[in-house]
């Protein structure tokens, strides 16, 4: 079984870049390999977008050198087992409300470097799912979270985004909040990102059948590797 890329692989491993395109991506080396991990928590409906990991998984191996794990593994946000993955997704519609458990080693995980990727599906701040994740943020990182400045270095990760966050069709056909949301907000520890959160909703713009993705005319996932090739070389 292949373990997952543990965070002394990927910084051993990130002094070695290379060029998978005409952009400067990172080449990660060793006999660890990239896993999408996403989080299970007790409330709400945290496996929303069952097929975006694929996607970008796919856009990783298209774009990049990073050796990856083609599926996602599920990790109970209350285990012992979560400190073994770098990268971390976190989604959903409904409420979040973290047991004792999950609050204690979510917030563990992101003080010792653990980066989380959380997108809310309603893309929408007044949605549940903002107001209870926000919450819970609060409780964790009082006033840490912040909106990311478009200048941030996440947004030339891995392709060019001079103009920040790219907006999702749910965004520009006015569902949720009929809000265009210009940036995202991060909560960072020791100046580092440790939670990049997006009212965006990416995870219901990268959810579709991989066979699908060749029809696109700009491959919308880009953006998820400019945020995983952050994640793992910040």
């Amino acid at each position: 079984m292949t373990r997952p890329m543990t965070r002394r692989t990927v910084l051993k491993a990130a002094g070695a870049v290379a060029a998978a395109t005409a952009l400067p991506l990172p080449a990660l080396a060793g006999p660890g390999r990239f896993t999408f991990a996403r989080a299970r928590y007790h409330s709400g409906d945290w496996d929303a977008d069952p097929q975006m990991p694929a996607n970008l998984l796919n856009s990783l191996v298209e774009y990049t050198r990073i050796l990856v794990d083609p599926r996602e593994q599920v990790v109970a946000l209350d285990s012992a087992e979560l400190s073994s993955f770098p990268f971390l997704y976190l989604t959903g519609h409904g409420l979040v409300r973290f047991s004792r458990a999950e609050k204690e080693t979510f917030g563990r995980y992101v003080d010792e470097g653990g980066f989380v990727f959380a997108d809310d599906c309603n893309h929408d701040l007044g949605g549940l799912f903002a107001q209870s994740f926000e919450r819970e943020m609060a409780d964790l990182f009082p006033g840490q979270l912040r909106t990311l400045p478009n200048s941030h270095a996440l947004y030339t990760a891995a392709f060019a985004f001079p103009d920040g966050p790219p907006a999702t069709h749910h965004e520009l056909n006015g569902w949720g909040d009929n809000l265009v949301h210009d940036h995202l907000r991060a909560i960072a520890i020791r100046g580092k990102v440790g939670v990049l959160y997006s009212n965006k909703d990416y995870g219901c713009e990268w959810d579709y059948d991989l066979s699908s993705k060749q029809y696109l005319a700009e491959d919308n996932t880009k953006f998820g590797v400019n945020i995983v090739t952050h994640a793992l070389l910040r």
